[in-house]
C-alpha cells in the first residue's frame, strides 16, 4: 500500500489537470468514496494551486498515511527544508480545539516516530477555509515543533512566507521523507486496536531493538506452539520483561497470529487485571463501531471474545469437565494469580464450592490439561508487580507443575532467576528436579512505554532498592530525553504536566491506594474510579485524567499508561535512616507494616506508579504540617531529600 494517495514536485502539481490529480487520489483510496470526500479533495486542489502558485520550489503530498494507527494527514508540504502539515476543514468558519489537537498530534507522531522527521522543523497548520483571518503568532518549541497556526483559504501562502523569512531547514530529498522508516511506540490501547484490525507487531511498533526483541519473542513462542502441536506435547512458557517492555503487546500479538479457526486452533488472551480488560474492551468497541458504522453494543459483543477477564474463563470451567475450545491460553500478569488460600476462600464464599483447595495456577493448568492431545499456556510475567493480598507470584505455578503436571514441557525466560521474579528462591528449588529449558528470547529487556528513555524501569528499581549510585547514574542518562522533576507544591506539579502535554497527549494524577493522608492536601484516593472516562475520554470530561482531580491508584493503572504523570508520594512509604519504611494508616495514626508480604506489595505499588508515564513525570512530595501529628514535616522531608540527593531537579 502506498504511503500517500498523491505526491508530486510542486511545479508538476501546478501544471497538472485538476481531474488528473483527483483521479490519482480516487484510485489510491482504500475506502468507499463518498461525495463529501471527493468535493473536499477538489476544493483543496483549487485552494493550494491558488496559494502556492508563486512559490519557487517545494514538494506536495496528499493523504500521507501514519502506519501505526492508519490516520492520514490531509496535506504535507515540504518547502526550504521545513515540513508543513496541513489539516483542512473545508467550509468550516471556526477554529476548533479538537481540530488543532488533531494536527498537533500529527506533528508529535512524526517527530517521535518518523525517522527522517526526527531532526526537522514541523509546522502544523489548521486551515478552516471559511474562517476569519487570525493574527499569526509564530512560536517554535525546543523540539522543533511549532505551535498550531490558524489559516483560512486566503492566507496560507502568507503564513508560509512569514515562517520562511525567519526559520530555515537543511535541504533533504522529499522522497527520502516519504519513504522514511516509521518507528512507532503505540500505547497499549492503540496496539490492541491495531491488532484487532489485523495488523501485526512489526507494523505498529518501533523498528529498533525493542521491536526486534518483540519479534524474536513471537518467533520463539510460535516455534514452541508448532512443536507442541506436531509432537502432541503440553507446554507452558514464561515470558518476563521490564515494566513497559511490551509483555501484554507480545501476548496480544500471539493471540492475533494464532487464531487459526480452520485448523481448530483457538487462542484466548486472559487477564486478571479488570481495569485493563475493561479499558481495552471499551476502546476496541468504540473503534470498531466508528470504523464499521455498527451499533456499539454489537461491537462490544465481538470485542469481548478477543480479550477476556480471567475469572470468567476460570469460573466457566467449574460447570463442565470438558476441555475448553481454546488450545492456546495466554495469561497476562501471571504472577498475580491467586494462591490456594485466596482462591479457596473466594470459591467457598462467592461460588458456593466447598472443599476447593487448589491455587489459581494449579486450577488454570488443570483446565488446559483436559485436552487429550496438545495445548500451550503462555504466562506473561512482570517483575515486582504483585500488589494484591493473595497474589501467588510465580511460586504456585512452579509448585503445581512440579507436583501435578510432570509430563508438561516447561520453557523459561533466562532472566526469571532474578529476585524480582522468584524472590529469594532459586529455580532449582522451586522446580526441584523437574526438567525445564531456558530460552533467551522469552525475556523482553527494552521498555517500549518510555520511548523517550529505556532507563525508566532500571532507574525506578535502583531508587526503590536504595542503590543510590546506580540511581544517580541512570538519572543522568534519563533526564536527557525523559523529563523527571520533583516539587513540594501541588499546583506547580499540575501546571508542569499541563505545560508539557500537547495535542491529545494524556496526563493524570497517580497515588498509592494507601496514601490516606494526602487528603490533607486535597487529594482523595478513591477505591473506585470511572476507568473508561479516566483513560479514554477527552479533556472536556471532568472524570477524565486531564482534570487532575481523581487520582488513579496502582490497582487502576497497572498495565495501562499516560504520557505525563503527577505521582503524589505520601508518608506510607517514607525514606529515613538510609532505607524505606513501610506504614499503614489505621484509625488516626500511622502504624508500622510488619508483614513482609504486605511490605512487598507496598513497594511494588510505588514501582507501578513510577513506571506509568511514557514521556515524563513530576513527583509531588507534600511539605507536611507539624500541627497535624499524622502529617509531620519529618514524614516527608526524608523522602524529598533522598529524591533530590539522587539528583532529581526541583521545580
Amino acid at each position: 500500500m502506498k504511503r500517500a494517495y498523491y505526491e508530486s514536485d510542486l511545479k508538476d502539481f501546478l501544471k497538472q489537470d485538476d481531474n488528473f490529480i483527483l483521479g490519482e487520489l480516487v484510485s489510491n483510496n482504500q475506502f468507499a468514496l463518498e461525495d463529501l470526500q471527493r468535493n473536499t479533495w477538489q476544493e483543496e486542489i483549487i485552494i493550494l494551486k491558488n496559494e502556492l502558485a508563486i512559490l519557487d520550489d517545494g514538494y506536495i503530498i496528499f493523504e500521507y498515511t501514519i502506519p501505526r494507527i492508519g490516520s492520514r494527514i490531509d496535506i504535507v508540504f515540504i518547502y526550504r527544508g521545513l515540513i508543513f502539515l496541513m489539516e483542512f476543514k473545508v467550509g468550516e468558519n471556526n477554529y476548533s480545539k479538537q481540530a488543532a489537537d488533531q494536527v498537533m498530534d500529527y506533528a508529535l507522531d512524526l517527530k517521535y516516530f518518523h525517522k527522517v522527521s526526527n531532526n526537522k522543523k514541523l509546522i502544523p497548520l489548521l486551515i478552516c477555509t471559511a474562517a476569519e483571518e487570525r493574527n499569526v503568532e509564530i512560536r517554535m518549541m525546543e523540539d522543533g515543533i511549532f505551535n498550531v497556526l490558524h489559516c483560512n483559504k486566503g492566507n496560507i501562502r502568507k503564513t508560509i512566507e512569514q515562517i520562511t523569512m525567519v526559520y530555515h531547514g537543511d535541504h533533504f530529498e522529499a522522497t527520502e521523507w516519504t519513504q522514511s522508516v516509521y518507528m512507532p511506540t503505540p500505547t497499549i490501547v492503540e496496539a490492541a486496536q491495531a491488532m484487532y484490525r489485523g495488523h501485526n507487531v512489526e507494523e505498529i511498533s518501533r523498528s529498533d531493538a525493542g521491536t526486534e526483541n518483540l519479534g524474536a519473542t513471537t518467533v520463539a513462542i510460535n516455534k514452541i506452539i508448532d512443536y507442541s502441536k506436531e509432537c502432541h506435547r503440553k507446554s507452558i512458557c514464561f515470558i518476563t520483561g521490564v515494566p513497559g517492555a511490551g509483555k501484554t503487546l507480545a501476548g496480544l500479538n500471539i493471540a492475533n497470529e494464532r487464531h487459526k479457526f480452520d485448523e481448530e486452533e483457538h487462542t484466548v488472551f486472559l487477564s486478571g487485571n479488570q481495569p485493563l480488560v475493561e479499558v481495552l474492551q471499551e476502546a476496541l468497541a468504540r473503534d470498531e463501531s466508528k470504523r464499521n458504522k455498527i451499533p456499539k453494543k454489537e461491537a462490544e459483543r465481538r470485542t469481548k471474545s478477543f480479550i477476556q477477564i480471567i475469572h470468567k474463563f476460570r469460573d466457566s470451567a467449574l460447570t463442565s469437565e470438558q476441555a475448553p475450545i481454546e488450545k492456546i491460553a495466554i495469561f497476562d500478569e501471571a504472577q498475580r494469580a491467586w494462591n490456594a488460600d485466596a482462591l479457596s476462600k473466594f470459591m467457598r464464599q462467592k461460588k458456593g464450592v466447598p472443599g476447593f483447595d487448589m491455587s489459581e495456577p494449579d486450577f488454570l493448568i488443570s483446565i488446559m490439561n483436559r485436552h487429550s492431545d496438545w495445548t500451550v499456556i503462555i504466562c506473561l510475567v512482570g517483575g515486582g508487580q504483585e500488589i494484591y493480598t493473595g497474589e501467588a507470584g510465580l511460586g504456585d505455578w512452579f509448585k503445581a507443575l512440579k507436583n501435578n503436571y510432570i509430563d508438561w514441557d516447561v520453557y523459561l525466560s533466562n532472566q526469571i532467576t532474578d529476585s524480582e521474579y522468584v524472590g529469594e528462591s532459586s529455580i532449582e528449588e522451586l522446580l526441584s528436579g523437574k526438567e525445564y529449558k531456558m530460552v533467551n528470547e522469552l525475556h523482553l529487556a527494552t521498555s517500549l512505554r518510555s520511548f523517550r528513555s529505556e532507563n525508566v524501569a532500571a532507574f525506578t528499581k535502583a531508587l526503590l532498592d536504595v542503590n543510590i549510585q546506580q540511581a544517580r547514574r541512570l538519572y543522568e542518562k534519563l533526564k536527557v530525553n525523559y523529563p523527571l522533576v520533583i516539587t513540594r507544591d501541588f499546583e506547580t506539579a499540575k501546571a508542569w504536566v499541563k505545560s508539557k502535554a500537547r495535542g491529545t497527549e494524556r496526563y493524570g494524577l497517580l497515588a498509592s491506594s494507601g496514601a490516606k493522608r494526602l487528603r490533607s492536601e486535597g487529594i482523595w484516593v478513591p477505591a473506585e474510579i470511572n476507568n473508561l472516562s479516566w483513560f479514554l475520554n477527552d479533556s472536556t470530561d471532568v472524570d477524565s485524567s486531564y482534570y487532575l482531580e481523581v487520582p488513579a491508584s496502582e490497582f487502576k493503572v497497572q498495565g495501562l499508561e499516560v504520557d505525563y504523570s503527577v505521582v503524589a508520594w505520601d508518608a506510607n512509604f517514607r525514606y529515613k535512616d538510609g532505607e524505606f519504611s513501610y506504614y499503614r494508616f489505621m484509625r488516626s495514626q500511622w502504624q508500622n507494616m510488619r508483614n513482609e508480604q504486605n511490605r512487598v506489595y507496598l513497594k511494588n505499588a510505588y514501582r507501578v506508579l513510577l513506571t506509568r508515564a511514557r514521556q515524563g513525570m513530576v513527583i509531588y512530595v507534600p511539605k507536611g504540617n507539624d500541627y497535624d501529628p499524622t502529617c509531620k514535616f519529618s514524614f516527608y522531608d526524608g523522602t524529598f531529600n533522598y529524591l533530590k540527593g539522587i539528583g532529581i531537579e526541583e521545580i
